[in-house]
């Protein structure tokens, strides 16, 4: 089996990527990982380009630095990414994945919402009231229950509410989750690890080492990678690319003392594990 990368978690509908999209279509509204991937040549256009998909120094995972990212989770933000990200599908069947949701925290009189797409955020700038907090919970838990009703896994932003967005999935009988980007304490992965979720990490953990102890308790069969792109590389204010999730895997595989090839192939079983309909 070719082990290439799957980047679980990346904005690939991103206005900053924007000369490689489409055309909007009709909007088609889903939670999580839509359509089949089928296997097309018609993607090399896209993968070529050496700013996406080519590192520029040996990646400890390819030592002839063409990365090899084989699939694009395209989570999307709002309601207007969403024709794009499926027109890139359409585009580019066997490497975009679509991954479609909204967050609670919308735009409003015409300013767009910088807010991820699906899942819980109390930090004070995103939920100073109790309201607020109460708002994001019906919507999220609204989300998840489209996800039971399609048989679909989730792709979850949790920031400063990790223990409550773990509780509420159990409870509404969520089974296949991603936690993206995540920061909680490392007794709530222990929990979401019981539930059989997965979590990945973005460039941005190279920055220092605040989350090797997590990094460390996760069990590998339970970690997958991501980029996050345009946002989270490894310097502030840089655009993040999916080239640059070689970046992820080496640091993982510092951390947790295995080979940056065993952490790849690692995650990208794990990441079909959970995205089944991507690995078709």
């Amino acid at each position: 089996m070719d082990y290439g990368f799957v980047d679980c978690h990346c904005h690939i509908s991103a206005l900053e990527f924007q000369q490689f999209l489409v055309p909007g279509s009709v909007c088609v509204l889903l939670v999580v990982t839509g359509p089949n991937v089928e296997r097309s040549a018609r993607s090399e256009d896209f993968r070529s380009q050496p700013s996406l998909f080519s590192s520029a120094g040996s990646s400890g995972c390819d030592p002839q630095n063409q990365v090899g990212v084989k699939t694009l989770v395209a989570v999307t933000e709002e309601v207007e990414e969403f024709s794009r990200v499926l027109r890139l599908q359409e585009r580019y069947p066997d490497l975009v994945a679509p991954c479609l949701g909204l967050h609670p925290l919308q735009a409003a009189g015409g300013q767009r919402s910088v807010r991820p797409q699906i899942g819980l955020d109390f930090t004070p700038w995103c939920a100073p009231t109790q309201q607020d907090r109460d708002d994001q919970m019906k919507v999220f838990i609204r989300q998840l229950d489209v996800a039971m009703e399609m048989d679909l896994p989730v792709n979850v932003h949790s920031r400063s509410a990790a223990k409550v967005t773990i509780d509420t999935m159990r409870r509404r009988g969520i089974s296949r989750a991603l936690l993206h980007n995540f920061s909680g304490k490392p007794a709530a992965a222990m929990e979401a690890v019981e539930a059989g979720f997965f979590f990945s990490f973005p460039p941005a953990v190279c920055r220092n080492q605040q989350r090797d102890r997590l990094i460390q308790r996760i069990p590998l069969d339970h970690i997958c990678l991501e980029t996050d792109a345009p946002a989270l590389g490894l310097h502030r204010n840089e655009r993040n690319e999916p080239a640059n999730i070689t970046l992820s895997c080496s640091y993982i595989a510092k951390v947790k003392g295995q080979t940056p090839e065993t952490v790849r192939e690692v995650t990208t079983q794990n990441a079909y594990r959970l995205f089944s309909r991507a690995s078709r």
